[in-house]
């Protein structure tokens, strides 16, 4: 099994800052994507972003820029900096990694249990 363990979310001020971390452990080989999505209180998860592992991210289109993924897959860890923050940035944020598995044509994808982003004055 993987296990993903977010932190560095917490409460910040409209405009500020905030660099949250996933590290993942258990049986890790294969994973080909990691990403950070999110959730605020009665809305569906949405996609905040996306790296392969050739190191190619990819964005929501609401983002505008704001947010940036980067990975050190070393350390098996992946990263979200989230800069001029606004208050419906307000969410639990999840980390996920995604095995491919090109043979079968199937994928299996795990779950962090999030971390707390509120944006507020």
């Amino acid at each position: 099994q993987v296990q993903l363990v977010e932190s560095g979310g917490g409460l910040v001020q409209p405009g500020g800052s905030l660099r949250l971390s996933c590290v993942a452990s258990g049986s890790i080989s294969g994973i080909n994507v990691m990403g950070w999505y999110r959730q605020a209180p009665g809305k569906q998860r949405e996609l905040v972003a996306t790296i392969t592992s050739g190191n190619t991210a990819a964005y929501a289109d609401s983002l505008k820029g704001r947010f940036t993924i980067s990975r050190d897959w070393a350390k098996n860890t992946v990263y979200l900096q989230m800069n001029n923050l606004k208050p419906e940035d307000t969410a639990v944020y999840y980390c996920n990694a995604t095995r491919h598995n090109l043979a079968t044509r199937t994928r299996t994808d795990y779950w962090g249990r999030g971390t707390q982003v509120t944006v507020s004055s």
